[in-house]
């Protein structure tokens, strides 16, 4: 088994609690109303959404996959910090995938948001560059999108 690791940093306008909130507590109803074509529905199938609990993603009909479940290893709502790992899935080729998500406050008032991810592969599987690179992608799309719908609905979240 090996891990591959990569770094994303993005910046928001949006206020680093708020983001937060958004994309880790609100996430289950949001990401679905906000990107259907990715993200079809989130459920949990155990747990009370603390660390242990267990959700099962439903992609849309844009996505090359099916379902993933994900366990929540860590929530810190004081420190704004989340760890979450994809368990299971047709989008796993591979053992699993961690994330950890840090946001925290810009000199501007808006929001830094540090996302680590590791990759761990069975045996000597390797991911290419490409491979890596859409994850990556993903992920910042999914962000933008996010942050996008709270710009244009300050209200929320």
């Amino acid at each position: 088994m090996s891990v591959v690791s990569y770094e994303l940093i993005v910046t928001s306008p949006i206020p680093p609690a708020k983001l937060y909130k958004a994309f880790v507590l609100d996430s289950d109803i949001l990401l679905p109303m906000i990107v259907p074509q990715a993200i079809k529905s989130v459920e949990i199938l155990e747990g009370d959404g603390g660390p242990g609990t267990i959700k099962k993603v439903t992609f849309g009909e844009c996505s090359q996959f099916k379902y993933s479940k994900h366990k929540i290893e860590a929530i810190d709502k004081e420190s704004l910090k989340f760890s979450h790992s994809v368990i299971e899935g047709d989008i796993l080729v591979i053992e699993k995938i961690t994330y950890d998500i840090k946001s925290e406050q810009s000199p501007d008032g808006g929001c830094i948001c540090k996302e680590s991810t590791n990759y761990y592969t069975f045996g000597d599987f390797e991911l290419n560059k490409d491979q890596l690179k859409a994850g990556k992608y993903k992920a910042l799309g999914m962000f933008k999108a996010v942050e996008a719908y709270l710009l244009a609905n300050p209200d929320a979240c």
